[in-house]
């Protein structure tokens, strides 16, 4: 008995505290295909991870691969800012809402820590 659920509306979106928001914005092909290809090369290092763990490889080795996979989602972290400030929070700006700034001030230190 499965069920197909439409994505709320992006207009309607935030009115339930449990629904995702959407953005406004889509993310170009490009940088969607750019994002893709980083998370699938992180899934791969962290299932690599979970293989030296099962194969009780060498501590050392270990940290040097979650060091990889950790320093690859930094990375889409910080592409995924830099997008968000030029679409969500600019676009949210020009509608003249300044409190998206705080927003955004609380997701780079809360990325950067």
């Amino acid at each position: 008995m499965d069920e197909t659920i439409d994505a709320p509306n992006p207009e309607e979106a935030g009115t339930c505290p449990h629904c995702a928001r959407y953005k406004h914005t889509p993310r170009g092909e490009d940088l969607q295909r750019d994002l893709q290809r980083r998370l699938n090369r992180a899934i791969g290092q962290l299932n690599g991870v979970k293989a030296m763990i099962d194969d009780n490889r060498y501590c050392g080795d270990v940290l040097v691969q979650l060091s990889a996979a950790s320093s690859a989602i930094q990375s889409i972290e910080r592409i995924v800012l830099e997008n968000h400030l030029k679409t969500c929070v600019a676009e949210e700006i020009r509608n003249g809402n300044d409190e998206v700034i705080d927003e955004a001030m609380g997701l780079i230190k809360r990325i950067t820590r």
